[in-house]
């Protein structure tokens, strides 16, 4: 009998939620290989270029070396992270990767919407800049795959390895969940693997210029991203209306 494929309709939990994995990559071989034999063609990496990234980007090439992934460029990216992405474009020339922009240039954002909207709303610079471009890169698509690890902050602590995502109406794929900051790390080290510089400047997360920021050591934290608003997410990780 064939298997139901899984879908945003059907989904009611984990399949992988008694899965306690004991291997070197913390069950992340092990999911992205079930991810890319079930949805195919039809699942898309939403990858950020952070330390994160490196580890999936290394693993996914193992599985499927011609991975598309989506880079959401808001034009206000540092310039380590675009040369980042230069440099991992040489290291795998299989993988399709691909600059998603805004329909809204910010010469047309600002004209609109006033200059700085970063300051004046966030939440709607997030949305017009990362929120809506993500919405049409995973237009057709039945999952995506994501970074998140349960350790980033309280609010991510509960991700599972497969979820629900009531923001896209789509399936969500989390194969770090279980990577500490220092195994993340570890294995940037011991592959060799490229990563962004601005990491060793005391950057953990690093998003958009006007809203990234140094913190006071370095470590795992979302504090540098948006500080002193409240806000600790661009929105693409939480729940839709």
């Amino acid at each position: 009998m064939a298997e139901t494929k899984l879908s945003y309709e059907n989904f009611t939990a984990d399949p992988f939620q008694d899965f306690s994995p004991d291997d070197e990559t913390k069950g992340a071989a092990r999911i992205l290989d079930w991810a890319y034999g079930h949805f195919g063609e039809s699942l898309i990496y939403s990858c950020s270029f952070g330390a994160e990234a490196m580890v999936l980007i290394d693993l996914i090439s193992r599985v499927k070396r011609d991975a598309k992934i989506v880079f959401l460029d808001t034009d206000l990216h540092f310039r380590e992270t675009y040369d980042l992405i230069d440099r991992m474009k040489e290291k795998y020339p299989s993988l399709r990767i691909e600059m998603k922009k805004p329909d809204l240039s910010l010469d047309k954002q600002a004209e609109e919407y006033g200059e700085a909207l970063w300051q004046s709303n966030p939440n709607q610079c997030c949305y017009i800049r990362k929120i809506k471009p993500l919405e049409e890169a995973l237009s057709g698509a039945d999952a995506w795959l994501s970074g998140l690890r349960r350790a980033q902050s309280p609010g991510r602590r509960n991700t599972d390895f497969v979820n629900r995502d009531e923001r896209f109406k789509s399936i969500k794929v989390c194969p770090l969940i279980h990577w500490a900051w220092e195994d993340v790390w570890d294995y940037i080290a011991i592959h060799n693997l490229p990563y962004n510089t601005l990491h060793d400047s005391n950057y953990p997360s690093i998003g958009c210029i006007p809203c990234t920021s140094q913190v006071a050591s370095g470590g795992d934290s979302r504090d540098g991203r948006w500080a002193g608003t409240g806000k600790t997410e661009c929105g693409l990780h939480s729940s839709g209306d």
